[in-house]
């Protein structure tokens, strides 16, 4: 049995003001005629139904969750009590895997991540469910990294592999590494033994609980209380008091660092984790000034801006390396390189209890 575990409790705030905490990211159409989690739900559903796929969020998204995939069965919407990274989203999302078979194979992947190439994507999967089928093996599709990013972690591999499923190669994973600076991006794309880590996991049920079991003892340890709870009346105050308890720590430290049975399946379809306005310049056509604008927009020794609003119409003249968004009640101002800043303009609106955020 073949499962899909969405995570899509974040907020997206490097793309504000269009995602807001009621309206994050994953629920806007940023790329295409669908919203992120809606494209992420149909990518799934070429490897398996609907009644297989899980999504883990919080309770503020639940609703968005049943209104943008209706088919999706209610009890299929995972709700976390409060956000603690990765590893608690995935190992909750494991009992419920497990409760359809222990050893199901389970695809983890983000809700906002655009992928153009779906089929060459699909591909890529089916390898990693191979792998993953194979043994207890840990398995991660890393990207082929594109120019040297700054903004991404990598996977370090091993070159040599005699191992290949649906003609992709499966590569022994030698470590992972945090964002890198500049000269140490060009080294790691230069090397061609580097990829960016996207995020994406696959593994038997069975084998991510058995190293949350020796990795996250504690963890493992609330997890089992929740399990013994599962249909109990107090189940919601247990996973409240269960979760207080925990860490909050990603997978990739948490197990992926650790571990040795860890594997890595290249993947080159067009990807992009959409983590800010700046990767609007990789999905949409700039026009001959190398702006990349949408909505009504007149422009004038405008260089290499982006520029999003809807009706009412912005003039621009004489900026260059500038990023204008327009929503019906916030204006983002912004110099492309501090793109990856926008969660300091929503500190200060917190700070001032904003009807903005």
């Amino acid at each position: 049995m073949i499962t899909g575990v969405i995570m899509a409790g974040g907020k997206g705030e490097r793309f504000w003001p269009k995602s807001r905490i009621k309206m994050p990211k994953q629920f806007l159409k940023l790329y295409g005629d669908k919203t992120m989690i809606q494209q992420t739900v149909d990518r799934l559903k070429r490897l398996m139904p609907i009644e297989n796929i899980f999504v883990v969020t919080n309770i503020d998204y639940a609703g968005l969750i049943s209104d943008q995939i209706p088919e999706l069965p209610t009890e299929n919407i995972l709700i976390e009590p409060m956000g603690k990274n990765t590893a608690a989203c995935i190992g909750l999302a494991a009992l419920h895997t497990e409760r359809l078979d222990r050893d199901s194979i389970m695809v983890v992947v983000p809700s906002d991540h655009v992928i153009k190439d779906e089929e060459t994507y699909l591909g890529v999967l089916k390898t990693a469910i191979e792998k993953a089928k194979a043994g207890d093996n840990l398995v991660t599709i890393g990207i082929k990294p594109q120019h040297p990013e700054t903004g991404y972690g990598y996977i370090n591999f091993k070159k040599i592999t005699n191992e290949i499923f649906h003609n992709n190669p499966v590569h022994k994973v030698e470590r992972f590494v945090e964002k890198p600076n500049y000269d140490t991006a060009v080294k790691y794309v230069e090397s061609g033994d580097y990829l960016w880590n996207s995020g994406m996991f696959i593994w038997k049920t069975s084998t991510i609980l058995n190293a949350i079991k020796e990795y996250m003892p504690q963890l493992y340890s609330a997890l089992n209380v929740i399990k013994e709870n599962f249909d109990s009346d107090e189940i919601e105050k247990i996973l409240y008091e269960e979760y207080s308890k925990l860490e909050s720590i990603s997978i990739d430290y948490g197990i992926m660092e650790k571990a040795n049975n860890v594997y890595v399946v290249p993947g080159d379809f067009g990807w992009d984790d959409v983590g800010s306005w700046t990767s609007i310049e990789r999905l949409y056509e700039k026009d001959e000034n190398g702006n990349v604008i949408k909505g009504n927009v007149v422009s004038v020794d405008t260089k290499k801006c982006i520029i999003t609003g809807s009706d009412k119409l912005i003039a621009t003249l004489g900026i260059e390396d500038v990023i204008i968004v327009d929503t019906e009640d916030a204006l983002l101002i912004c110099s492309k390189d501090k793109a990856q800043n926008v969660k300091e303009v929503l500190k200060e609106l917190k700070e001032k209890k904003s009807e903005y955020l």
